[in-house]
């Protein structure tokens, strides 16, 4: 079979690395917000050219304490994209928020600037915009519309660590940023992980009080918090791929262009389109087609993994019915759910596993 993601070729790229430096935190007795977190928080934040980062248990965290010290919750609204993972709104929805969804833009698969200003009422508090695939979203005109009615914007970034916007790195676009280090991100670890990003520090001293309980000094708590903390153990293993996560992210890019060569003029097969000013560093590669039940069956019948992000968008969940929308309200996500589907994408794909998958959508793509 021929992974979408292959985890076990990426770690043993590294397993040496990892392993002395798991053997190290061993060694130290220290497991839990020890030294390896707080130089990832400091090498994390200094790549990004910010002044203050984070470590949290995971990426849904990261979003859930961001709103959270922001003092979002009950009553207020948050404007984001119904093309995404579910954890986007379902942290909104967990701080007693309500998601309110804007349509995406066609090319890029991010929320369109032009549908969010026509979602903001005096219940609007923030923009959560995804940098969906590994593709930032359009900063420039988000931040415009932030800026003009007094709104925060919180990256999703949780898909597009290493990806830019005009040169500026993701994660340092908006008022804070959240990324996960699921271990099939880009930047990931051997379990879950997450850290914020932001020049804000009286947000970041609010953050770190949350993550550990609502204190920060020992057994005296001035507020209910959480139990959010990195691991040691994980915050290393993120600092070993750190120093990859580079050359990773450009060899994601040789193999879509090259994806791209090979496939741009087969029918009814459409390639992602690289956004101006965009550096994007293809968490997943997904193409669009009319027939792509089709296809898939001929990827999956030929040893090739293939799946579909996402079949449901968030607006159409059951789990929002109670928001009253329905199919048709946001046409594009819609239009996207049914004809998208990945093929595999990961550093370490091989040029003859990329030969057998371009010729397999050239067969089956043209039909």
């Amino acid at each position: 079979m021929i992974n979408l993601v292959d985890l076990r070729r990426q770690f043993q790229s590294v397993k040496k690395e990892i392993l002395q430096e798991m053997n190290d935190v061993i060694e130290s007795g220290q497991y839990i917000m020890g030294p390896k977190v707080m130089e990832l928080e400091m090498k994390i934040a200094k790549r990004l050219g910010v002044s203050e980062a984070i470590a949290v248990a995971n990426g849904t965290d990261a979003l859930v304490l961001t709103l959270e010290a922001y003092g979002i919750g009950k009553g207020d609204e948050v404007i984001t994209t119904p093309f995404t993972f579910f954890a986007s709104a379902e942290a909104i929805s967990r701080v007693g928020a309500v998601p309110v969804f804007a349509d995406v833009d066609p090319i890029t698969f991010n929320i369109n600037p032009n549908e969010i200003e026509r979602k903001i009422t005096p219940a609007t508090k923030a923009i959560i915009p995804v940098h969906i695939f590994g593709q930032p979203a359009d900063m420039d005109d988000i931040n415009e519309i932030a800026k003009k009615y007094e709104l925060k914007v919180i990256e999703d970034a949780c898909q597009a660590f290493g990806a830019s916007f005009k040169d500026q790195p993701v994660g340092s676009l908006g008022d804070v940023a959240c990324f996960s280090f699921f271990p099939t991100k880009n930047l990931g670890t051997m379990g879950d992980g997450g850290i914020i990003t932001t020049c804000d520090s009286a947000l970041a001293t609010t953050i770190r009080k949350l993550r550990t309980h609502g204190t920060t000094k020992k057994y005296f708590h001035d507020r209910i918090g959480y139990n959010s903390r990195l691991d040691e153990l994980h915050a290393a293993i993120l600092l070993v791929n750190l120093t990859k996560i580079d050359d990773w992210n450009s060899k994601r890019r040789v193999l879509a262009e090259r994806y791209r060569k090979y496939l741009n003029h087969v029918t009814h097969l459409k390639m992602p389109v690289e956004g101006k000013y965009r550096t994007h560093i293809y968490h997943l590669f997904c193409i669009e087609s009319e027939q792509r039940e089709e296809i898939m069956n001929a990827l999956i019948n030929a040893q090739i993994q293939t799946g579909v992000y996402y079949p449901r968008c968030l607006h159409l969940q059951d789990v929002y019915s109670f928001l009253q929308y329905k199919k048709g309200d946001f046409p594009v996500a819609e239009y996207l759910s049914e004809r998208l589907f990945a093929i595999p994408m990961h550093p370490f794909l091989t040029e003859g596993e990329q030969d057998k998958i371009i010729s397999i959508l050239r067969q089956d793509g043209g039909r």
